[in-house]
């Protein structure tokens, strides 16, 4: 049976992943099962929290390598806040090495004036690979809903599929790389942008799931 597996390691907000899911026309299987993950068509991985416990929670489960196997074989990926940040080596937040599957860091909001820390509401994206999948059918800037007081730093510039401006910082807010997509903000939390973010992402699905 053809299913996407929202991974689970007590570090995501499900319920409100899911619900997104569902609105966008497909059921998701939460799971924390290695096979499962390997057999999904595609996985998804949220998270909220801090760094290290968000990592720590995900090897204590044995999903390290899974969730390195899911993005290793094509399938389609999407991670959301902490699901973005752990995917690099490594965090100013803490100590634990990330995933390391994108090169790169992250690293905290400086302080300045009339900003705050941690960023959070709404604000424009700019698109700087506006041929990803998950802009598709999206007005040019869409607004989205953002909590982090952390950002992704990549190594690489070419990875950036989106940047946000927060005081004087402009800081990316996604990236993408082959069938590995991945944001700093909410689609759950994002209204009709969100939810056309998450029907173009289950949209490369077989139609039996995608129904």
């Amino acid at each position: 049976m053809s299913f996407i597996a929202v991974v689970d390691y007590d570090m995501g907000n499900l319920h409100s992943v899911c619900k997104g899911l569902e609105k966008a026309g497909t059921n998701p299987k939460i799971t924390d099962s290695a096979r499962e993950i390997k057999l999904a068509d595609a996985v998804l991985l949220p998270g909220v929290g801090s760094f290290d416990p968000t990592v720590q929670h995900l090897r204590s489960r044995g999903l390290e390598d899974p969730i390195k196997e899911a993005i290793a074989s094509g399938k389609p990926f999407l991670g959301i806040c902490m699901g973005l940040q752990i995917l690099f080596d490594s965090s100013e937040e803490g100590k634990e090495p990330g995933l390391g599957i994108i090169p790169g860091k992250v690293r905290r909001f400086r302080s300045e004036p009339n900003i705050t820390i941690p960023h959070m509401g709404w604000n424009q994206l700019e698109l700087t690979q506006p041929d990803v999948l998950l802009w598709q059918n999206l007005p040019a800037n869409p607004w989205v809903y953002f909590v982090h007081s952390y950002y992704v730093d990549p190594v690489h510039p070419k990875v950036r599929a989106a940047t946000i401006t927060h005081g004087s910082q402009t800081v990316t807010a996604a990236i993408a790389r082959d069938n590995l997509m991945a944001v700093q903000f909410h689609p759950e939390k994002s209204s009709t942008i969100g939810l056309q973010m998450l029907s173009n992402f289950i949209s490369q699905l077989p139609s039996k799931i995608a129904a």
